[in-house]
């Protein structure tokens, strides 16, 4: 039960991931808000990223990142970012439907070499926080980078605040 739920909240929210990396402009992928930040491009590099690592947190008891490689792209390029995005949710949704209940309730480790970064926590907290609650965060994040940048921002769960404020201005007239 908690297997189908987790593959129907992929689904609908890949599909506003996707909204999201489509809303981004060629024209600002270098915009930065703080010199410690990161561009536009990189953000949006690092969220298709993240669908990547479904196929480690999903189909390994231990994922250390340092050995594995992706070939990423730049991240000035935000058509090769969106084309990573692509390919990189096709694998985590075949993760996703590789696994069983039970495997959502094994231990599961992230290393960055020898070293234990995550865990051991029941893979399915892996899934929702490291994972998708990861995803949700940066999105939120580049939804600033949108609008500092007065870029339109899509609807995510229904209407944005500029869309509602066009349709009091609609109503004014």
């Amino acid at each position: 039960m908690m297997l189908q739920a987790l593959i129907e909240e992929f689904e609908q929210e890949a599909e506003s991931t996707r909204k999201l990396l489509h809303a981004v402009p060629a024209k600002h992928i270098g915009y930065k808000p703080s010199p410690t930040s990161w561009t536009m491009g990189e953000l949006a590099q690092h969220i298709a990223t993240i669908y990547y690592w479904y196929v480690g947190t999903l189909t390994k008891d231990v994922y250390d990142m340092d050995a594995d490689e992706m070939e990423r792209g730049s991240t000035d390029d935000i058509h090769a970012t969106r084309d990573l995005f692509e390919k990189n949710v096709e694998k985590a949704r075949q993760a996703l439907k590789s696994i069983t209940e039970e495997d959502l309730q094994d231990q599961w480790t992230m290393k960055s070499g020898g070293r234990t970064v995550l865990g051991p926590f029941p893979r399915g907290t892996v899934v929702r926080s490291f994972l998708f609650n990861h995803i949700y965060h940066h999105r939120g994040e580049m939804i600033i980078y949108l609008r500092a940048t007065g870029n339109e921002v899509p609807g995510l769960y229904g209407p944005t605040y500029e869309d509602d404020m066009k349709v009091k201005d609609m109503n004014k007239e």
